[in-house]
């Protein structure tokens, strides 16, 4: 057993990344003890569990990690699942004159935390396609609970080359639609046959991913760009058809009805270079 205490710079608000967190039930969160435990693999895809502790408050964040093995994996993988590289205080800076300052004063310290791995990102992502989240979350309990496994009582998703040996029926008796068991089977085979490699799409830009992706039956801007905000962790984006930035954009600036696409470019203006800051604050605004 290992363990390594860690500080960041503030702000970091680890009790709203905990709350955040707890919204989707295959997450192992304990808000009461301030931690939660992260599914990892090692270099040969051996499944093992880091716990995340918050030691620290928003103005002087502190974390203690804790492991059985491979810390120095567990360490660089949770800085990266974490975003503690990166400076919130810049962030909160540059929002600080802006249209949206409120959001950000009151949400202050928020980070854009990454979902665990790539591949399960990319399942996450298309399960979610077109679903509400209530139903969404519910399916993607069931597919990992059915294919994939369960280490110190933490949760990992299926490796893709166990998807892409499924049967699409296997799907449908978890109540996939016909067209969801394809895009998922099809799209792990994609994955496990070597045609998308996802650790060279990580060093892609937006626009190339946007272009090598979208071309995968299934997925579309929707999807591609989720899979660069929660999978990738880039810091530009804003998904102007997202219902949720829609209607966050109409509740705070007061408006009739949900902004166009040119409405939504002109308010996001002086949002750049972190238009996924803004659509993640946003999210918060009426989550």
């Amino acid at each position: 057993m290992w363990e390594e205490r860690l500080r960041i710079d503030p702000p970091y608000d680890f009790d709203r990344v905990l709350d955040r967190l707890s919204m989707d039930p295959l997450h192992h969160v304990n808000l009461q003890k301030r931690e939660v435990c992260i599914p990892l693999r090692n270099k040969e895809n051996k499944p093992f569990v880091v716990t995340v502790k918050g030691l620290g408050t928003k103005s002087a964040p502190e974390f203690l990690l804790t492991g059985k093995s491979d810390k120095d994996l567990a360490l660089k993988e949770t800085m990266r699942i974490f975003q503690w590289n990166v400076s919130l205080l810049d962030v909160q800076t540059h929002f600080r004159s802006s249209n949206i300052a409120e959001i950000f004063a009151v949400h202050d310290g928020t980070p854009l935390v990454l979902e665990f791995r790539l591949y399960d990102c990319l399942m996450k992502c298309i399960i979610h396609q077109q679903l509400n989240l209530k139903f969404a979350h519910t399916l993607t309990e069931r597919f990992v609970h059915t294919f994939g496994e369960q280490v110190d009582g933490v949760w990992f998703y299926p490796s893709p080359e166990k998807i892409a040996a499924l049967e699409y029926n296997d799907l449908r008796e978890l109540q996939f639609s016909g067209r969801k068991s394809e895009y998922v089977i099809d799209t792990s085979k994609l994955i496990a046959e070597g045609k998308i490699k996802l650790e060279e799409i990580q060093h892609m830009e937006d626009a190339e991913i946007l272009k090598v992706l979208t071309k995968i039956r299934g997925i579309g801007p929707w999807t591609v760009q989720n899979l660069l905000l929660f999978g990738l962790g880039r810091p530009n984006l804003f998904p102007f058809a997202d219902i949720g930035i829609q209607n966050a954009l109409k509740k705070h600036f007061q408006l009739e009805k949900k902004p166009t696409f040119e409405e939504m470019e002109i308010l996001s203006k002086e949002w750049s270079p972190y238009l996924s800051y803004a659509s993640l604050y946003l999210w918060r605004s009426i989550e």
